[in-house]
């Protein structure tokens, strides 16, 4: 599935929200995900789609994009380990696929595919399985 977003817009500009800049005294976290949101969506690493996903920000347009870096390696990792951005998608909130079915489809072929996964992305996995909605 070929997502159509304009990478060159950030998080802000596709949502239509923008947020107020984070207090003097924000975490190192708020922080980061505040500076992500302006950022163009293209220009987003691994880790930063991590990030953001691990935090329910922008999961609209970045599930797909993240599907897309999981479809050529599903163990793609950013600062975590190996199949963090992984299981950062796979630990979402089981509503999050029912509004969100094509994605859900798209990782659940890509799970299908991994032959020997780390014990704690296998974990995700027979979670994320065991709760998604069957069509």
């Amino acid at each position: 599935m070929t997502v159509s977003i304009d990478r060159s817009r950030s998080l802000e500009e596709l949502e239509g929200d923008r947020w107020p800049a984070p207090p003097p005294d924000a975490s190192r976290l708020i922080a980061t995900a505040h500076a992500l949101r302006s950022r163009p969506v293209g220009t987003l690493t691994v880790e930063d789609l991590r990030l953001l996903i691990r935090q329910d920000i922008g999961l609209a347009v970045l599930l797909p994009l993240a599907l897309e870096v999981l479809g050529e390696n599903p163990l793609a990792e950013g600062h975590m380990g190996e199949g963090d951005l992984l299981r950062a998608v796979l630990t979402r909130n089981p509503a999050v696929w029912s509004v969100h079915p094509d994605p859900a489809k798209q990782l659940t072929h890509i799970v299908g595919s991994l032959s020997d996964p780390p014990p704690d992305v296998r974990s995700a996995v027979e979670q994320f399985v065991g709760a998604i909605p069957r069509s």
